[in-house]
């Protein structure tokens, strides 16, 4: 490794190499997941399983947050997997990378082999499928989303969310932050959302708290590992912190994905997932 991660050291003697040998999954590659991707290969994550069917617009309506991407990749309409592979191999040429130009459902196999799934997925629906494939396969996920709230009269609210789902531990049904009201509501005006508002920035903050939770998860840096994380963005006052709803979660046995009815019943951590290997 020579001197590449030395500034990373204070992570642990074993950090590096384990990091090297987890196989972190990203569904979706737009403007949240790009970051997350490059931010993952910067600090030396060398396999992956990607997802996105998506390409970059030919109008160039992603340039504006796409990290990674180009002008003449709206020209030639490059795959987001492409671009997302593209950053990886920049930094990791040797980079195992399983890249799937198609939405997860259709081949959710890979994700199974991962050690930590971030989800960078637009609608309810899909955080709740995403959620409940992980909870089966016993991986730990990620949730990490940006809205744009306008309101005629009054300023645009940017808001977003960080959410660390642990197998066996309290889901997003439990956080609060899904509710079968929402889902109802989404369902109910499906076609009529429109293109929501996207800004870079947001996105920079938010993948940033994603990836350090990641890292945290590997190596345990920081010493919270077993913390239940709900964190909540605010973009017009800049603030990023614990949610409210912390203060009323218990920290038990999660009633809505019961850990014997899901996939092999002992639940193993990052750490004792790479022992294995």
């Amino acid at each position: 490794m020579g001197e590449r991660y030395s500034r990373q050291s204070f992570l642990g003697e074993d950090a590096q190499r384990n990091i090297r040998r987890v196989r972190a999954g990203v569904v979706g590659l737009g403007g949240g997941g790009s970051h997350v991707v490059q931010q993952l290969a910067h600090i030396g994550f060398e396999r992956y399983a990607l997802y996105d069917p998506d390409t970059v617009d030919r109008n160039g309506t992603n340039l504006n947050r796409l990290v990674g991407a180009v002008r003449r990749d709206a020209q030639d309409e490059t795959p987001k997997t492409v671009v997302a592979e593209r950053v990886i191999r920049g930094l990791l040429p040797a980079a195992e990378i399983d890249a799937h130009r198609l939405r997860w459902q259709e081949e959710p196999e890979p994700l199974r082999g991962c050690d930590v799934v971030v989800g960078c997925v637009d609608t309810f629906a899909e955080r709740r499928e995403l959620e409940a494939a992980m909870r089966r396969y016993l991986v730990p996920y990620i949730d990490v989303g940006m809205d744009v709230h306008v309101r005629e009269g009054a300023p645009p609210r940017m808001v977003g969310q960080v959410i660390l789902s642990m197998p066996g531990r309290p889901c997003m049904f439990c956080l609060g932050f899904l509710t079968e009201e929402r889902l109802a509501e989404e369902a109910r005006r499906y076609g009529d959302l429109g293109e929501r508002p996207q800004v870079v920035w947001p996105n920079g903050v938010l993948a940033s708290a994603v990836v350090g939770i990641a890292v945290d998860l590997v190596t345990g840096w920081s010493g919270q590992g077993d913390r239940l994380v709900y964190l909540s963005y605010d973009g017009n006052s800049g603030c990023l912190g614990p949610h409210k709803r912390l203060e009323y979660v218990e920290d038990g046995a999660c009633p809505h994905y019961p850990i014997s009815q899901t996939g092999d019943p002992v639940l193993r951590s990052v750490e004792s997932r790479l022992e294995a290997r």
